[in-house]
């Protein structure tokens, strides 16, 4: 198995990378042609790789390989966000990862536990797994440089950034209700370990780190000229080291290491204030990159660039590799009209309601609203809830319900979405074009 995927994963890196041009200018994304790469390989195709993802074994395999993509992801998208936490800019990220977030759960639980009769454990794990969006697939729609201070692209980045860890402790408290997870006494134990001090220890432990790792690498680097190059080492550290100290103390991984990612990008925006990395940099050169990773004025700027570019690189594998297996996973059993049923009142009723509630009084334009409610992409982050929840103990009565609903609403969610981002963002710039003029 290793010795097929190892062949399949070069052959797909090198294709990719000799056809990426051209690939910009499909009308589908990247992910959609993983997807549809993993459907041939799988037992629709080829039948090169197969598996059950309702099989412990290979539930907890999918566990760990969607949990490593989701880690690089939220550290790049940290990276992204050049914005101070206290910005305006956050606020609308804010409630569309909570409040929109707990409309969905709620909407979605409704739909699971009155419309289609399952239990209440059952209703609200599948609500939790499906409720959030994703950081890695809506790449196209997040903001497109450190200098964008777009609203919706902002707001979507920041969304995807976030929930995917706020969405953990409804995956706790489902599991709980059903028996498979201790949820304490009247719940006391989740709402305040599981909730709070895992969501607010998380995020804190994430800021600290990251800003104190970068404050230590920058000193080193202005006052003695050490510690340069391995960049790579220091991300991979980095992401490391604030996902196992969260774990450690009973806190959220993903909401630590996308903390730290804020983190580093933040001190680099303290170090430069209003001047951006790439302006600072300027035309370095490579024969000038150790040089320059130490000097006093660029140190920073080059830090969270060469981190920022490494990062990108491991979430696009990441990205490759999930989507490859998502593929390879399908089956017929998942194309049920109540499954797509599903995704398509999430897609079109629920996350448009949540939107348009929780941002109500917002800055938004109409069209960013629109675009927000339409662009709530699910995917690896989906897939990591599942994955997590059938490899730690949910009800295997309903397992192979909650893989097929839930891969069989991602793949619409990758259809519906990849298949529209290119023509609506190409009319979100024309319009943003011309109402600057």
């Amino acid at each position: 198995m290793f010795g097929t995927w190892a062949w399949v994963i070069g052959a797909l890196l090198i294709t990719m990378g000799l056809i990426s041009s051209q690939v910009k200018r499909l009308p589908l994304s990247a992910s959609a042609l993983y997807l549809l790469f993993g459907i041939g390989l799988g037992p629709w195709g080829l039948g090169l790789i197969r598996g059950d993802v309702t099989d412990r074994d290979h539930a907890a395999a999918l566990e760990i390989v969607t949990e490593i993509a989701l880690l690089v992801s939220l550290f790049a998208v940290g990276l992204r966000l050049r914005v101070h936490p206290r910005d305006r800019l956050w606020r609308i990220a804010l409630r569309l990862a909570t409040v929109g977030m707990l409309l969905t759960i709620a909407m979605l639980f409704a739909i699971g536990f009155w419309v289609v009769g399952l239990p209440a454990g059952v209703a609200l794990l599948l609500a939790a797994i499906l409720a959030p969006t994703d950081p890695v697939l809506a790449s196209d729609v997040q903001v497109e440089d450190t200098q964008d201070r777009d609203r919706m692209r902002f707001s979507l980045t920041g969304e995807g950034g976030l929930n995917d860890g706020a969405a953990f402790p409804f995956v706790i408290l489902a599991l709980g209700l059903m028996d498979a997870q201790d949820a304490g006494v009247g719940w006391q134990r989740w709402l305040w370990v599981d909730l709070l001090w895992a969501s607010l220890a998380g995020l804190a432990l994430g800021w600290s780190m990251g800003w104190l790792c970068s404050r230590v690498v920058l000193a080193l680097r202005k006052r003695q000229h050490g510690a340069a190059g391995m960049e790579s080492f220091f991300a991979v550290g980095l992401i490391g080291l604030a996902y196992g100290a969260a774990l450690a103390v009973h806190s959220y991984g993903f909401l630590a290491v996308f903390a730290a990612g804020m983190a580093m990008r933040h001190v680099e925006h303290q170090e430069n204030q209003d001047v951006e990395a790439d302006e600072v940099l300027g035309a370095t050169v490579f024969s000038e990159q150790e040089s320059t990773a130490v000097q006093h004025d660029k140190a920073a700027a080059y830090l969270a660039h060469t981190v920022s570019e490494f990062s990108l690189d491991l979430e696009r594998l990441a990205e490759l590799s999930v989507m490859v297996a998502v593929g390879a996973l399908l089956s017929v059993r998942m194309l049920r009209w109540e499954y797509l049923g599903l995704g398509l009142a999430l897609i079109l009723v629920v996350r448009p309601l949540a939107v348009a509630i929780s941002t109500i009084g917002a800055a938004l334009q109409p069209a960013q609203r629109r675009l927000i409610a339409w662009f709530g992409v699910r995917g690896i982050g989906s897939v990591y809830y599942l994955a997590y929840a059938l490899a730690h103990g949910a009800d295997f009565r309903h397992g192979a319900m909650l893989a097929d609903a839930t891969l069989c609403v991602v793949v619409l969610s990758v259809v519906l979405h990849g298949s529209s981002a290119t023509p609506l963002m190409a009319m979100y710039r024309r319009w943003r074009g011309a109402a600057k003029a």
